[in-house]
């Protein structure tokens, strides 16, 4: 052979080496957290690499960022993090921080009057390339431009469809599905809605759903092949189609006078529904059986609580910040039949902190002393493995959100950013 074709060979060999490492490094871009519970709508990350203890100082506070007072978390994407903020009883306020740094980069608001039990934002922003889809207290639906910085459309979903403000406000968040973002305003007139991303025009509207409007949110999945939309009411669960809003299956085997936490699909064919206020749990098998879905209730028990935040599903368990305003049972874990396998009580309580599983690891906030824990999650115990004090005051129970390593986490003054990339 010769030695210019060896050396041909040799570059041929170094440009498929480069190549391969320039498609790892892009296959290895960190996840955007664009809407509630994150990209997977589940409050789990696929990041790995992050750190499994942290030192006793705890991991690196990267920035710190005033807010006004609330719930309300955050989404991420392309390196800027939106919330939607509140001015108490006057305005809401779209922000849109450096993830790098904190610092704002522009704010959207608009006058939205009115006082609300426990004052403060609730719901998360979605996010796709070009535009913010925020929904606030009172009903107010607005598609913000990524661009301009201003409204593209903006409807109110309690106005719009008769209904009315909840009590403790409208809490939901929107869903983006394609070329739909879908809401659930769950009035006597109409159930769930789909709008056009960029028009704003109603492309479906679902049938009337049993019950009250909740605090839950809608979530997408996919069941049987059939993409769908998960909402639960105060009386009803149901499962509408995502491209024409049909009603594919509803279930009214579980109850709660104020749901908060929305359905959560579990494994690829079966839907848990949690609660508070004595409502406990139900996990609901969904088949299709000659074109047409059913629901069978699989189990159902009170000896699970849940009243603000998803449960995390790892490895055929279930771990679950457990306390309602009635029953303080902790953090607890609970296999897939309804078994608690334990649960933490008041030591610790973690109050309504919210949880986010990556990695391997739990990162859950007590919300009794503000720590953020790091624990590793196993059925046959509690295992915490390091906190540290990062927030304060009280009512800290905002979701969390994981991009490239950084975790935002917020109370009810400010937004934080700490480091738990492994070093």
């Amino acid at each position: 052979m010769s030695a210019f074709r060896l050396e041909i060979l040799t570059v041929k060999s170094l440009m498929v080496a480069i190549l391969a490492i320039l498609l790892t490094i892009t296959n290895c871009k960190a996840e955007d957290w664009p809407w509630f519970l994150g990209p997977n709508r589940n409050a789990a990350s696929n990041e790995t690499g992050l750190m499994k203890s942290w030192p006793q100082s705890g991991p690196e506070v990267l920035w710190t960022t005033e807010l006004g007072i609330g719930f309300g978390g955050v989404a991420v994407h392309s390196g800027e993090v939106y919330i939607l903020d509140r001015v108490k009883d006057k305005q809401d306020v779209l922000r849109c921080l450096s993830l790098a740094n904190g610092q704002e980069q522009w704010r959207f608001a608009y006058d939205a009057p009115g006082r609300i039990s426990y004052p403060g934002s609730r719901s998360h922003p979605a996010v796709d390339e070009k535009r913010i889809f925020i929904l606030g207290p009172f009903g107010d639906f607005h598609c913000i431009s990524k661009e301009t910085h201003n409204p593209i459309w903006k409807k109110n979903i309690i106005k719009d469809f008769g209904g009315r403000t909840p009590h403790w406000a409208m809490s939901q968040s929107p869903a983006i599905y394609k070329d739909k973002v879908i809401v659930a305003p769950a009035t006597q007139s109409v159930g769930m809605v789909a709008y056009d991303l960029q028009s704003g025009e109603i492309l479906w509207k679902s049938q009337v759903f049993d019950g009250d409007l909740a605090y839950t949110s809608c979530m997408v999945c996919t069941i049987e092949g059939v993409d769908q939309i998960l909402y639960t009411t105060t009386k009803q669960t149901v499962g509408v189609d995502a491209n024409n809003g049909h009603i594919l299956w509803s279930n009214n085997d579980w109850s709660c006078r104020i749901p908060t936490t929305s359905p959560m699909l579990v494994g690829k064919d079966r839907v848990l529904i949690v609660g508070g206020y004595g409502a406990g749990a139900v996990m609901f098998q969904i088949e299709k059986r000659n074109g047409l879905f059913t629901s069978t209730t699989l189990f159902k028990t009170t000896e699970c609580n849940c009243q603000v935040h998803q449960p995390l599903l790892y490895e055929g368990h279930l771990y679950i910040n457990g306390n309602d305003k009635t029953f303080r049972k902790g953090m607890m874990c609970m296999d897939l039949e309804g078994n608690v396998k334990w649960e933490t009580g008041r030591n610790p309580g973690f109050e309504f902190g919210g949880l986010l599983l990556a990695d391997d690891m739990i990162y859950i906030v007590d919300g009794t002393k503000g720590d953020l824990c790091l624990v590793k999650p196993d059925p046959s115990g509690y295992k915490e493995i390091s906190r540290v004090n990062l927030l304060s005051g009280r009512h800290i129970w905002a979701t969390l959100a994981l991009v490239d390593g950084k975790l935002l986490l917020r109370d009810q003054t400010k937004l934080r950013c700490v480091d738990v990339k492994a070093k």
